[in-house]
């Protein structure tokens, strides 16, 4: 299934293109290379001064590591989830050097994430950003640092036909991409 964008003006086709399903073909299995090429996307992005204040922990599917990061995962995108061939957490630095806390942090980690997602759909394949999971049990999961704290997971595989998913994950797998106009968006200096 191609959902591209429709764009008032052209954007790259890897930004066109890029969307995040939910149905992953659950007999793909994803290369060390794949893998390394993802997270060195992410390494390379822009971070406030260069603090890089990410932190990623990967877990195939199979894994150990997988079913417990599922565990942490709230109910809907548990439903889903488990099909994807990798599922990648971001967790972030929350204290500067000198103990106050990293107040870009935030925005950095959507920055990797971003970059991540880019990266996979240039690969053919598709990543779906989460937030909904129980941050305590992800801490908890990933045996995390006091001065961590997970802030999102990416599913990362191979795009499946919707019809492998049932109910609501179906029904927003074929509902068409939107996005708000730029006239709703641009509040000053329209093009």
């Amino acid at each position: 299934m191609q959902k591209t964008a429709i764009t008032a003006a052209e954007i790259a086709p890897v930004l066109a293109n890029r969307w995040s399903p939910r149905a992953y073909d659950v007999n793909h299995t994803i290369s060390q290379h794949e893998l390394l090429s993802i997270l060195e996307a992410g390494r390379w992005a822009p971070s406030a001064n260069n603090a890089q204040p990410w932190r990623y922990s990967l877990a195939t599917r199979g894994s150990e590591l997988h079913g417990k990061i599922l565990s942490a995962l709230i109910g809907f995108n548990q439903s889903w989830a488990p099909t994807a061939s990798a599922l990648l957490v971001i967790s972030m630095v929350n204290q500067k050097a000198d103990g106050t806390p990293n107040t870009s942090a935030l925005l950095d980690v959507g920055l990797t994430a971003q970059n991540m997602s880019i990266q996979a759909e240039e690969l053919g394949l598709s990543a779906h950003m989460m937030a909904g999971f129980v941050h305590e049990s992800m801490r908890a999961v990933l045996e995390l640092a006091d001065n961590l704290d997970p802030v999102l997971v990416i599913s990362i595989g191979k795009r499946a036909d919707a019809s492998v998913l049932e109910g609501p994950a179906y029904e927003r797998e074929i509902a068409p991409r939107t996005r708000f106009e730029l006239d709703e968006i641009v509040l000053h200096g329209k093009p």
